[in-house]
């Protein structure tokens, strides 16, 4: 997975995000010497910064003999193409596209948004079986806070939709945390304690100890 703050950080670099939009817009790999031509550089720099983008997640190299053209002696040149969907960094973190997954998912399938929000839930913490729940609900940017009565959730991943439609939303919420936990097999109930500035749904945890 892409650390978004490496790539980022590796973005930042004028030379390399020319290469990287490059890259990204074209319908074919792009060999080195094409993208030097293309943004100007020599063959040499723009090798070193498309490894360095390759490093960071954004593209993914392999070896390709130029299309139409039969393959010589020794090595096929390198050849990059864009890695995933793209970039978003947002702080606190938020996880919209999660939301209209569950709400596109229902809408085609027929299902109750509901019961797809928690099945999306468990099948997730089923994946990340033998995570805390503090650790996953940080991978989702609820930015957990343990208390003596149990977890406060600081971040709503779902802000500006649960402030439009809250009711909506915060079921949504509470039915994807109930199936996560489930999907972690943690002894937890998950239950909706609305405070301004914070997630919607606090968690109850048996006494530790």
């Amino acid at each position: 997975m892409t650390d978004p703050w490496i790539a980022v950080a590796t973005l930042v670099d004028a030379s390399r995000r020319a290469l990287y939009d490059y890259v990204r817009r074209q319908d074919h790999p792009v060999g080195r010497e094409e993208a030097a031509e293309a943004t100007a550089m020599s063959r040499g720099l723009a090798a070193f910064h498309l490894d360095k983008l390759v490093e960071a997640g954004l593209l993914t190299a392999r070896y390709e003999a130029p299309a139409g053209r039969p393959r010589g002696r020794g090595r096929a040149p390198k050849v990059y193409e864009p890695l995933g969907d793209g970039l978003a960094v947002t702080i606190p973190q938020r996880q919209y596209e999660l939301i209209a997954d569950i709400l596109a998912e229902a809408a085609s399938s027929g299902q109750a948004p509901a019961e797809v929000a928690g099945r999306r839930g468990r099948d997730l913490g089923a994946s990340l079986l033998g995570t805390s729940i503090a650790d996953a609900l940080e991978h989702l940017g609820f930015e957990p806070d343990r208390r003596a009565e149990g977890m406060r959730l600081g971040n709503c991943p779902f802000h500006a939709l649960a402030a439009r439609h809250t009711a909506l939303v915060c079921d949504l919420n509470l039915r994807f945390v109930t199936g996560l936990l489930g999907g972690l097999d943690e002894v937890a109930e998950a239950r909706l304690a609305p405070r301004p500035g914070s997630c919607c749904v606090e968690l109850l945890l048996p006494p530790s100890g």
